[in-house]
């Protein structure tokens, strides 16, 4: 659940009111009485005791199906050997979870999606997995939902869309809820409707002491403040949450490629053009090496949706075209039979039904593969200079003179709009002020050796920081990045110290705890 990313890199794809003791005292009907968190024991778990008291299931390594159990997104997770895997079926479950763990002084890792760039949906403790708790419950005259913390969202996207609703989320189509909405959710619609954060109203979440508790603005408003941008992992295991929904909109989708020699043109062009263009607009733009289907020359592409139709949408990027300087060698636009199936388009799953956009071991008729991807973050708070577009520019060169490593590059989405009228302070998301933010991506083939994806690492930090003079500073914390120096500043800015009085405040003695915890 830490660090859940929201998009693919190619397909087109919580405080108390720092009166510590009214949070303690504000339990759910039914929660468990506010006791204080033992002291960590040398008493080995009692796994037989607590897949009794369980409504989902345990699995052990002894159990068949661990291997896949214990799997994240990545392979290069999968020799992770956690002591157990819990699929918590109810609050109640991760409940005596985290009281097993704290009896026998394990450390306990929340896992939704699995999607954690640094491997910490895992570890060698339990995994409290929440994708038994997938419910998506709509309620259209209300305009809401309350979502299980392990919904995927693709399947958040099909139960809103049978309602005639939609959420700005992320286009990962197995990317769970949780860790993205903790973090923020960026997406496609995030520059009309917000972020994922943005529009929570509420959500359960189980603390470190084992007490239930139901945040909104008006109860444990600190909560419900770190929980909107603090991250996954932090302030204890969330159950679900309440969102606003909105009306599903009609969308265009747009795509348009250029030469690679056009590369430091159309990227000056963009990031004049996106961030300022109109809020219905969002857009990404890609620059990769060995690209799919065309590997000697990387690619050069913009792609986005639009909220409107697809004269509108065309009036709206024929101001990319003019900012770059130079007509596109290709131009393509759509109109989808509903968000739903933009979403499908967004997230590499044009053609494929729901059932086939998930893993396999996601459910019978899953087509999806798991992806070796190492990745890092930066944002811009102002236009890149021309150095600083040269060394993106040469990065990508240098990538695709490589014939041993697969695709790698940069992908600039787009800020603006709805997401950065929200203060910095409103809500535990700081980067408010952002134009863009630019993820570079250094991508593998399954099975590829050690010493191919140590090759690829080298070129991801030397890429990194290479443009460090020129980027702003801060990183997205759902980008989560294991080499990232002065992780905290970055990806919580000036929110950074009321963050971590509500992570003393939820759980004094680090419970919950991975390299890069509060």
């Amino acid at each position: 659940m830490p660090g859940a990313p929201e998009r693919p890199t190619v397909p087109r794809r919580t405080v108390l009111g720092v009166a510590g003791a009214a949070l303690l005292a504000a339990c759910s009907p039914g929660a468990r009485g506010s006791t204080p968190t033992p002291s960590p024991s040398d008493r080995p778990p009692d796994w037989a005791r607590l897949r009794s008291q369980l409504t989902g299931r345990l699995v052990l390594p002894t159990d068949p199906g661990y291997a896949t159990a214990r799997q994240l997104w990545d392979p290069r997770f999968d020799s992770l050997a956690p002591q157990t895997i819990a699929y918590c079926a109810s609050p109640s479950d991760v409940q005596r979870c985290l009281d097993a763990a704290r009896g026998a002084g394990i450390t306990p890792r929340p896992r939704s999606g699995g999607h954690s760039y640094g491997g910490w949906s895992s570890g060698s403790g339990l995994i409290v997995d929440t994708t038994a708790m997938s419910a998506v419950r709509v309620d259209a005259a209300a305009g809401t939902a309350t979502i299980g913390a392990g919904a995927r969202l693709i399947d958040v996207y099909a139960a809103l869309a049978a309602q005639g609703r939609t959420l700005p989320a992320g286009s990962c189509p197995t990317v769970g809820i949780a860790g993205l909405a903790l973090g923020g959710g960026v997406g496609v619609l995030s520059r009309s409707y917000g972020l994922t954060a943005d529009r929570l109203e509420s959500l359960e979440v189980v603390t470190a002491d084992g007490v239930l508790h139901r945040p909104d603005a008006g109860t444990d408003a600190d909560l419900f403040w770190a929980s909107r941008g603090g991250g996954g992992g932090n302030f204890g295991v969330t159950t679900s949450f309440t969102v606003r929904t909105v009306p599903a909109p009609a969308v265009t989708t747009f795509s348009l490629r250029w030469p690679w020699a056009a590369a430091a043109d159309v990227l000056a062009g963009w990031q004049r053009w996106a961030p300022g263009a109109p809020d219905e607009i969002w857009s990404t733009l890609l620059l990769l090496a060995h690209p799919t289907g065309a590997p000697t020359t990387p690619l050069v592409r913009v792609s986005g949706v639009c909220v409107g139709s697809a004269s509108h949408t065309a009036a709206l990027v024929d101001g990319l075209v003019r900012a770059a300087g130079s007509a596109p060698s290709s131009r393509s636009a759509s109109t989808p039979d509903g968000v739903l199936a933009a979403t499908l388009l967004e997230a590499g799953c044009a053609g494929k039904s729901v059932a086939a956009c998930r893993l396999p071991s996601q459910g019978p008729g899953g087509t999806l593969r798991r992806m070796p991807l190492l990745a890092a973050s930066d944002y811009l708070n102002q236009p890149l200079s021309p150095q600083g577009i040269g060394v993106v520019v040469d990065h990508v060169n240098q990538r695709q003179a490589d014939a041993s490593v697969g695709e790698g590059g940069a992908q600039f989405d787009a800020y603006g709009g709805a997401i950065n009228r929200v203060p910095p302070a409103d809500t535990a998301f700081v980067h408010r002020r952002a134009l863009a933010s630019v993820q570079r991506t250094s991508s593998f083939r399954p099975g590829d050796p050690p010493a191919v994806i140590e090759a690829g690492h080298r070129w991801l930090r030397a890429f990194t920081a290479a443009l460090r003079p020129y980027v702003s500073g801060e990183s997205y914390q759902n980008y989560a990045d294991p080499d990232l120096v002065g992780w905290a500043q970055a990806y919580y800015g000036g929110n950074l110290p009321r963050l971590r009085s509500v992570r003393r405040a939820v759980d004094p003695d680090r419970l919950f705890d991975f390299p890069q915890a509060l």
